[in-house]
């Protein structure tokens, strides 16, 4: 009788030279930044959420190549993502960020970082971290 063995399949991680705290994960053939893939956004999504070009983003994903543009912002926003998952489950952080949210006049989260408005989200963090209300 012939037995099948289950291969494991492994999460590979890649820094980007020149990119600090960023990272490529290799998962299922498929490269993708490591935030990118812990949100589940597709590569339109995730590029409003940095403010960066798709093209951008699939250079570093298949390249592994360093886009200056994204340090600062991925990384506020991986800050954040930390910070939000004390109020918000994890697995739902994807789809927060692109739900009309009264806290912000019915603006999506992601449209108050394309507006430049990131300490809005810091603020309500803040405001949720210490039981504030209004």
């Amino acid at each position: 009788m012939a037995t099948r063995s289950k291969k494991k399949t492994e999460k590979q991680y890649y820094n980007i030279p020149g990119l600090f705290g960023i990272r490529v994960i290799v998962f299922q053939n498929e490269s993708k930044l490591e935030l990118r893939h812990m949100l589940g956004l597709p590569r339109d999504k995730f590029s409003r959420l940095v403010n960066v070009s798709v093209r951008a983003i699939a250079k570093v994903e298949s390249n592994k190549e360093k886009v200056e543009k994204l340090q600062r912002n991925y990384v506020e926003v991986k800050r954040l993502c930390k910070a939000l998952s004390e109020v918000v489950a994890p697995d739902c952080l994807g789809d927060w960020f692109y739900t009309p949210n009264e806290a912000f006049q019915s603006r999506k989260p992601v449209e108050v970082i394309e507006h430049g408005e990131i300490d809005k989200l810091w603020d309500m963090v803040y405001r949720l971290n210490s039981g504030m209300h209004n």
